[in-house]
């Protein structure tokens, strides 16, 4: 993939076989996502597939794989926010500059990063450089709705 800003990320998906969900609405009392100046701030997106919630507690009742397809496809969530919610085309995002990824795990639970992989290589995988982004990954206790990774964004985009 070249590294113009003008690539055109909707062909890119569709060479890859994605379909972005439909954009989440709050489950409480926030907006999906902030824009101030060329940065948006996506509210934590959730593991979810067509089926529904991927719920689960790391190290104790979801494997490792089961979550890095969650940690994927929140990724995808935020795409969507971006795209449905900031009504941003995606081929507008000049840099993912962060992401938070909070992964509902048991103490002894140690593999948060390798959860996180399944969000950091599909932004990679579809923006190339852009794509490429500061992270933290946390282990928590729980999670909205006994999701099993929660991840939140901070995103540049091009004026």
């Amino acid at each position: 993939m070249t590294e113009n800003p003008r690539d055109d990320i909707a062909a890119r998906l569709k060479e890859l076989g994605i379909t972005l969900p439909r954009a989440a609405s709050p489950l409480a009392s926030y907006v999906p996502l902030v824009r101030t100046g060329n940065l948006l701030f996506i509210s934590g997106q959730l593991s979810a597939n067509e089926d529904g919630l991927i719920t689960g507690t790391l190290g104790r009742d979801i494997t490792l794989d089961a979550a890095r397809t969650g940690a994927r496809n929140a990724a995808l969530s935020i795409l969507a926010q971006i795209e449905q919610a900031a009504n941003v085309p995606l081929d507008r995002v000049s840099r993912f500059v962060k992401l938070s990824i909070f992964v509902a795990s048991a103490p002894d639970f140690h593999e948060h990063h390798l959860v996180a992989n399944g969000a950091s290589d599909i932004i990679a995988e579809i923006f190339g450089d852009r794509g490429k982004h500061a992270r933290a990954a946390f282990g928590v206790a729980a999670l909205p709705m006994g999701a099993a990774v929660e991840i939140e964004a901070v995103v540049e985009i091009a004026p």
